[in-house]
């Protein structure tokens, strides 16, 4: 089985920065994606951003060039590093790697709460 432990977030006042950090571990194939999803109260789970084993990144457009997304494939670990934090960003941040095509296996952390005070 594969295990995603979140860490970090919190509260922040708007305009502060705040870094998640998501450890993989298990049987984890290569290539793989990670990634970052939120989901505020009373919305759906939306991608925030998400990067390749390769290197490939993707950015919702709400946080291009805020958020930086990283990882490091030797420790199967994927990074977020949150800058100019606004309201909008509160939410429940989650963890999320997936791979193959048929079957693709998918698998989530167990959130982590970012609030950000206007």
């Amino acid at each position: 089985q594969v295990r995603l432990v979140e860490s970090g977030g919190g509260l922040v006042q708007a305009g502060g920065s705040l870094s998640l950090s998501c450890a993989a571990s298990g049987r984890i194939f290569s290539p793989n994606a990670m990634g970052w999803y939120r989901q505020a109260p009373g919305n759906q789970r939306e991608l925030v951003a998400s990067i390749t084993s390769d290197g490939s990144i993707t950015y919702t457009d709400s946080v291009k060039g805020r958020f930086t997304i990283s990882r490091d494939n030797a420790k199967n670990t994927v990074y977020l590093q949150m800058n100019s934090l606004k309201p909008e960003d509160t939410g429940v941040y989650y963890c999320k790697t997936e791979w193959g095509v048929q079957p693709r296996y998918i698998f989530w952390g167990q959130g982590t709460q970012v609030t950000v005070s206007s």
